[in-house]
């Protein structure tokens, strides 16, 4: 390949053209949001991004993704720094008695974290800096130009015809490839798609130092979780996660009651000490959606791929966005290496997406499957236990990472993207201490409101 368009210039999109500039081709990458990227320093006041809905909810950059960048792009983490991202060990988060002292190799648990518009501000800077790599902004694709069965580029509104040897979309969550592929005449791609039932309410903060940790930064509640966030320049995000069908706490949109609320909770209510710099932002509808490309074995088209996102995307609260898309490039990337035929190209992307993409989707989708039965199973007041060991050993893991060094460090692995669940059972006797540890704790361990306290500290605040 020689020339490649990207559509999308977020974080995704930026990195797979970063990436695959690196290995020489000329990449274009088009974005449809018109507004040039502003310095980081400004971004999160002075950019608007209205084709990203989640431009400034909260985010966390997973140890796995810092990894990966560290090996791959790490000029970018020496921006992000520069620019006042946070290098911050997720272990570090953690009281002291329940991680015990430092080990070898817990610095596998760092990452580089901020605010999205200040991340994709530095990572924007980089791709102007790269060599082979333009960005082209406001430039709305309508379509796709194709020759046969072949996508041989884009159409783009005002009538451009921009062509390219192979046509990678980023487009995120609202990636419109299925219709362009339809309206070209080819067979739409396989879908899976339904809403993942999640409604998050979020406020960000601002103070002279951050929070301090007492517990992992995603906690799991009765009828609710809390993300508590580490940012970059001093500021931190919460995030309130909820099932959508749960009216009864839908007053979590106003502040008042988000901060009685999270008042509740004696591991989170601290991090509600800043500033707000923000009110309560609300998000729901979001989908899980997964797409395949070849079809009965054959490809849907050839000359086009989807990464990141516009493959597959799943709720947003376990943080794994990010890391998978760049995994996701990284892997064209080295697709691209072993050779150059279109049809090839397609086949040999989607096996590997298959093997090695595709289960980390459908892990997370089983475990926002569990959790959002568990949530709705809270508000109707009746326990939740579903005939499934997985679910059992998850939950087990949680609560023995709270009493035991060994098992928090493994339950931190796999919040960070750095092991899954048959990693953790591969380990000689660690399942047997997990279960033997967790198995009988309650169904949730950590100190905080019960349904009916949670709701009077909603309802009361008025």
């Amino acid at each position: 390949m020689s020339t490649i368009l990207v559509i999308g210039g977020g974080l995704c999109g930026l990195s797979t053209a970063m990436l695959l500039a690196h290995d020489g081709h000329d990449v274009t990458v088009l974005e449809r949001d018109q507004a040039q990227p502003t310095p980081p320093a400004q971004a999160w006041q002075a950019w608007e991004r209205p084709g990203v809905n989640q431009f400034r909810l909260p985010h966390l950059m997973l140890p796995r993704w810092r990894a990966e960048m560290e090996a791959e792009l790490p000029a970018v983490l020496d921006d992000l720094e520069a620019a006042g991202a946070l290098r911050t060990n997720l272990l570090a988060l953690l009281p002291a008695p329940q991680r015990q002292s430092w080990q070898p190799g817990d610095e596998r648990f760092e990452t580089v974290t901020a605010r999205r518009p200040v991340l994709e501000a530095v990572l924007a800077a980089a791709a102007a800096r790269t060599a082979g790599v333009t960005v082209r902004r406001g430039v709305r694709v309508t379509g796709l130009a194709t020759r046969g069965s072949r996508v041989t580029g884009v159409l783009a509104e005002g009538g451009h015809h921009l062509r390219a040897d192979l046509v990678v979309d980023c487009g995120g969550r609202r990636s419109a490839l299925a219709s362009w592929l339809s309206a070209a005449g080819a067979r739409p791609p396989a879908e899976e798609r339904a809403d993942c039932g999640f409604v998050y309410y979020s406020r960000h903060f601002r103070a002279a130092s951050l929070p301090e940790g007492r517990g992992n930064v995603l906690q799991r509640y009765e009828s609710a979780s809390i993300l508590t966030l580490p940012g970059d320049n001093g500021t931190w995000s919460v995030a309130l996660i909820t099932s959508a069908r749960d009216r009864a706490l839908r007053g979590l949109r106003e502040p008042s009651r988000w901060d009685a609320a999270l008042a509740a909770y004696p591991l989170a209510a601290h991090w509600c000490a800043g500033e707000p710099t923000t009110g309560v932002e609300v998000i729901a509808g979001i989908e899980d959606r997964l797409r395949t490309f070849v079809v009965d074995g054959d490809p849907v088209a050839t000359g086009v791929v989807a990464v990141g996102d516009a493959w597959a995307c799943t709720n947003p609260s376990l943080g794994r966005g990010a890391t998978i898309g760049l995994l996701h490039a990284i892997g064209l990337r080295d697709v691209l290496r072993e050779t150059a035929d279109h049809d090839k190209v397609t086949r040999r992307f989607h096996e590997w997406t298959t093997t090695v993409m595709e289960p980390l989707y459908r892990a997370t989708r089983w475990l926002d499957g569990h959790r959002l039965a568990e949530l709705d199973a809270d508000a109707a007041g009746v326990p939740y236990r579903p005939d499934d060991p997985r679910w059992a050993f998850s939950l087990a893991t949680f609560a023995a990472g709270l009493v035991d060094p060994d098992v928090a460090r493994a339950y931190q692995s796999l919040a960070s993207m750095l092991a899954t669940p048959d990693d953790l059972v591969a380990q000689p006797g660690l399942a047997e201490k997990i279960m033997r540890l967790g198995a009988g704790a309650p169904t949730y361990p950590l100190p905080g409101p019960r349904r009916a306290d949670l709701l009077a500290a909603v309802h009361d605040s008025r």
